[in-house]
């Protein structure tokens, strides 16, 4: 069957659609996005605006759109940090429900590192042993570790790049004082979750998955996305403190020609390598495996391990 995931997030609202069915690997189709970055859209009073509520509802009528246009049968929808943690989040599920029929399922945090957990377990397989995951999103930094298909450990922290750019980095290049007080503030909110995690023993294998963490890979030396899903990437801690302070000295304009840095996440690439280099360290990982897997197909997963087989 042909499915379609639609994702609200804190950067992006983005259709996947893949072909499946229960036992198989989900085979992509199609992908549909448009940047809408709904956590910079937040009023002083931490509510979306009328004005991003129009636009989040034009972009979900393109999605639904492109998903009838590709034969999709049965559309996924679902929203995570900026619809969640916004003042007025019920009027937002409100007016999208009302305006296309489409009712966002709304994610815990804890439901996102499950989830991304889930497709990358699925994607390193059993041999892969205990699995450490972390994930930076636009909102929220999630980890999870675990032996099996559910996390022994999950949280979600607000440590996404787009919500930190927005909140601590304002200049171009920014402030170094800006730039210290935010190591200070990532370091200081992952430690509180190290003991959480670290009771449970050290991770056979250390997974990054997300936009940030690919193009911290790919910045870093890693092979481009056109040489295919398959072909191993990895990140250091080591490549990761070289890069930082070059980061934080560029302009937005000389971020976006990096390889592998697109124009629209050049912003948050900084804070995205602090919260990167910050985990590691604190988790003491010196190196971490890109998962090409994350969120979006752990919900495809979920949704085809309650599908009948046969």
């Amino acid at each position: 069957m042909r499915l379609g995931v639609l994702d609200v997030g804190s950067n992006t609202v983005h259709l996947l659609v893949v072909d499946a069915h229960p036992g198989a690997r989900p085979l992509p189709a199609h992908s549909h996005k448009a940047e809408l970055r709904l956590a910079e859209l937040l009023d002083d009073g931490g509510a979306i605006g009328s004005g991003g509520i129009d636009r989040l509802v034009a972009v979900v009528k393109d999605a639904l759109q492109a998903a009838e246009d590709k034969g999709v049968e049965d559309v996924l929808p679902f929203a995570t940090s900026a619809v969640r943690e916004a003042a007025n989040a019920d009027e937002v599920l409100a007016r999208v429900e009302e305006e296309t029929e489409v009712r966002l399922r709304v994610l815990t945090g804890e439901d996102e590192a499950r989830l991304t957990f889930l497709a990358a377990r699925r994607w390193f397989g059993w041999s892969a042993g205990k699995l450490l995951v972390l994930d930076i999103g636009g909102g929220s930094l999630e980890i999870a570790y675990g032996l099996d298909e559910e996390p022994d450990a999950a949280v979600s922290l607000p440590l996404g790049a787009g919500r930190l750019t927005a909140g601590w980095l304002p200049g171009d290049p920014p402030d170094p004082d800006a730039v210290r007080a935010l190591r200070r503030h990532v370091r200081a909110e992952i430690a509180r979750v190290v003991g959480d995690f670290s009771r449970h023993g050290a991770p056979d294998h250390v997974v990054g998955t997300s936009k940030t963490f690919k193009q911290l890979a790919r910045i870093a030396g890693a092979a481009r996305s056109a040489e295919g899903l398959y072909v191993p990437r990895r990140l250091t801690r080591q490549a990761l403190e070289q890069w930082v302070p070059k980061l934080a000295a560029m302009p937005v304009d000389k971020r976006e020609e990096l390889p592998g840095v697109s124009e629209g996440r050049a912003p948050q690439l900084l804070a995205g390598a602090l919260v990167a280099e910050a985990a590691m360290d604190l988790f003491q990982v010196d190196e971490l495996e890109i998962c090409p897997w994350a969120l979006r197909e752990g919900v495809i997963l979920r949704r085809l391990d309650h599908l009948p087989t046969g």
